[in-house]
């Protein structure tokens, strides 16, 4: 077992960087998301007052106002940018579904601490460029660089599997969701209160991307000074008596519990909806209840607080399994109920039921996942694993959000509860338990 050749007090310190690194990371990546609005408001204003018909952003818009168009129901001008902040969501998707393969399989090859710092390289050229964005492809171009290159999430999370056997698998991983649910809590409410501070007038929102570039410094400085390595072939190398060893050959799996075509595709259609399901949210609770972006900014903050406290106290202590089951059973019942609610109560209450699913169901795949992979697959596989997730994360809110427009609430969210129900059939009656963790729980 690879974790055995760890103590635990390294287990420990790699963990505590691990946590700090990966929360550092996904703050800084936060920042950006509540500034979209405004941020593509300014790049369009910056546009027409240029009277550039041919630019890049006008060319975009155009293509959307002919997508809008194709619906027999209006589409108010007001969702204009929201579908362009979620167009490039998805375009940061897809190119993390392209790039995640290929940076687990090369930290499989050179090693996770090797291939972390060539992905924060990255990260700090895109953080750079939206720093210097004066213009929207500039702007463009530092979503594309980011979207290429980050790898911290997977190889976070397959640095936290080669330093944990069977039975810290579950409570390892539930670190790393915490990371997300912390972040996702309070780096938007960061990135905004940032961008009320202007300090470049070509760009005003230079405050908040230098703050997530000095963050992104501080990560990049910190892992090359803190972070071993825990690829186990890099362990179980090194030299334990003066002289060097051969690295051990680790054969993999003579069989699998679950295949990962059963692992990526349940974790494709699963992500397929319920990320059509979170874009969709702040455009039903305007429509339904005239929210501002302060008053949903509140409810996704709430979700994400209780998704934190959950991460840490519950799903740590769930056979993963389980922790899985439970998600798509709470995911279910908030899209029925999104789907017929009325009152404020009702929305809440939907609300509770995805943080639950947010503390439960991708960190019990990715904890499956990394259950079934050989010591030396195992950043390739979680990167396909990630992959497939991202694949659905880039389809979904435009998949999800025609249909919302097209056959209106009702049907939309009855769609996505039937998907979930699909959903349920294969997390209960086709993925099983890994050879003995059960018994471990």
């Amino acid at each position: 077992m690879a974790s055995k050749s760890v103590s635990p007090a390294q287990r420990k310190k790699i963990l505590r960087v691990i946590f700090i690194s990966l929360l550092l990371d996904l703050i800084s990546f936060t920042f950006i998301l509540p500034l979209f609005p405004r941020l593509l408001e300014f790049y369009r204003n910056l546009e027409a007052a240029d009277n550039s018909s041919s630019s890049v952003l006008n060319r975009i818009f155009l293509g959307l106002n002919a997508y809008k168009r194709s619906f027999s129901r209006t589409i108010s001008d007001r969702y204009d940018i929201v579908l362009l902040g979620g167009a490039l969501g998805s375009l940061f998707s897809l190119l993390q579904a392209i790039a995640s393969p290929f940076i687990g399989s090369l930290s499989d090859k050179y090693g996770r601490r090797t291939a972390l710092l060539w992905s924060m390289a990255g990260n700090i050229a895109s953080v750079a460029l939206w720093v210097a964005a004066t213009d929207f492809r500039t702007f463009l171009a530092s979503r594309f660089v980011g979207g290429l290159s980050e790898g911290n999430v997977q190889l976070a999370t397959a640095m936290a599997a080669d330093i944990s056997d069977e039975k810290q698998r579950s409570s390892t991983m539930a670190l790393v969701g915490a990371c997300f649910s912390i972040a996702f809590t309070f780096g938007p409410a960061l990135g905004a209160a940032l961008a009320n501070v202007k300090t470049v007038a070509a760009n005003p929102f230079a405050t908040a991307a230098g703050f997530s570039l000095v963050l992104i410094l501080i990560e990049t400085l910190y892992l090359y000074l803190y972070l071993p390595e825990t690829l186990p072939s890099s362990r179980l190398s090194e030299p334990s008596n003066g002289s060097a060893e051969k690295p051990k050959e680790h054969a993999k799996p003579a069989s699998r519990t679950n295949s990962y075509l059963l692992l990526n595709s349940t974790h494709f259609i699963f992500i397929l909806f319920f990320s059509g399901m979170e874009f969709s949210l702040p455009f039903m609770t305007y429509d339904l209840f005239a929210y501002t972006s302060s008053q949903t900014g509140k409810l996704l903050g709430f979700m994400g607080l209780l998704a934190s406290i959950l991460q840490g106290g519950v799903t740590r202590r769930l056979h993963p399994l389980r922790s899985v089951q439970i998600g798509v059973l709470a995911c279910t019942a908030s899209l029925f109920l999104l789907g017929r609610l009325t009152t404020e109560a009702g929305l809440w209450t939907a609300a509770s039921l995805l943080a639950i699913t947010t503390s439960t169901v991708v960190t019990g795949l990715n904890t499956l996942s990394s259950l079934e992979a050989a010591e030396s697959e195992r950043g390739g596989k979680l990167g396909n694993h990630r992959s497939w997730g991202q694949l659905g994360r880039a389809l979904g809110p435009l998949l999800f959000c025609s249909l919302y427009w097209w056959a209106g609430r009702d049907v939309a969210y009855a769609i996505g509860a039937a998907g979930m129900l699909g959903v349920a059939a294969l997390v209960f009656g086709a993925l099983k338990a890994p050879s003995g963790t059960l018994s471990s729980r």
